[in-house]
């Protein structure tokens, strides 16, 4: 898929209210597992800042339709490329709407064979979530699809 053809897949599946329910019925029932476990998160922001923690977030098509079906603010105009463009002072301006892999990423170490299982469970979730919706897949970096959307700048 182009990024183009990849472009307009997500404006059109985030004009679609039965995708955005479907997402946030998804998103209920992984917030259900994570309110069982109670992982803890320590709010220190490292989860954001990728290269400093050495990892990546990847997202799917219908994630992004629901992200960007939601979004009511830009980026920070200051954000230099790396980490989340979306981190302020060590948290999310956007953590209501924030994808599935920042949802279920914890620095807890005694969850990481949970996050793993919760992961994979979930994420075949969402891949049925493409089809039953006819939404089509695509597996990206967070960032290079936000430049894709134009949600930041290219450049970077």
């Amino acid at each position: 898929m182009t990024d183009q053809q990849l472009k307009s897949a997500i404006l059109d599946a985030s004009r679609r209210a039965e995708v955005i329910g479907a997402v946030d019925c998804l998103y209920e029932k992984v917030q259900h597992e994570i309110d069982a476990r109670r992982p803890v998160c320590v709010v220190s922001g490292r989860c954001c800042r990728f290269e400093e923690y050495g990892h990546r977030l990847y997202v799917t098509t219908i994630e992004l339709a629901s992200f960007l079906a939601k979004l009511d603010r830009v980026a920070d105009p200051s954000w230099n490329g790396q980490g989340c463009p979306f981190q302020q002072n060590k948290l999310c301006t956007v953590h209501a709407i924030r994808p599935f892999g920042c949802r279920m990423f914890f620095c807890d170490a005694t969850s990481t064979d949970w996050q793993n299982k919760m992961y994979e469970h979930f994420h075949a979730e969402l891949k049925r979530l493409h089809e039953e919706h006819d939404v089509p897949y695509a597996y990206i970096e967070w960032r290079r699809a936000l430049s894709i959307l134009g949600v930041v700048d290219a450049a970077l």
